[in-house]
């Protein structure tokens, strides 16, 4: 035995929104498909994906930062309707802390 402790690395990602580092899975994968950000919870979906916290406020900010066509490397504005639909139903659902 060499003494050394096994510990799994985490992946971590940036959150295009308030551009802080989280884990993999706290955060929502989001792609484009047709111009329209679409969510990935399950993160198969293919082509190029940017994260986001699961949160109204850090979607507020990627929008206003304009954090999505960078992100997708893609020219123009992305409708994000099925995506804020998405966070809100996630929000709701979610038990208050």
């Amino acid at each position: 035995m060499s003494g050394r402790t096994r510990v799994r690395a985490c992946p971590e990602r940036t959150c295009v929104g308030c551009r802080k580092r989280a884990a993999k899975h706290e955060l929502l994968r989001v792609t484009a498909v047709e111009g329209v950000c679409v969510p990935d919870p399950r993160g198969t979906l293919p082509g190029r994906g940017a994260h986001l916290h699961p949160d109204l406020t850090c979607l507020d900010l990627a929008v206003r930062r304009r954090a999505f066509p960078r992100a997708f490397r893609l020219q123009g504005a992305l409708d994000t309707e099925a995506l804020r639909a998405h966070v809100e139903a996630r929000a709701e659902g979610a038990p208050a802390s």
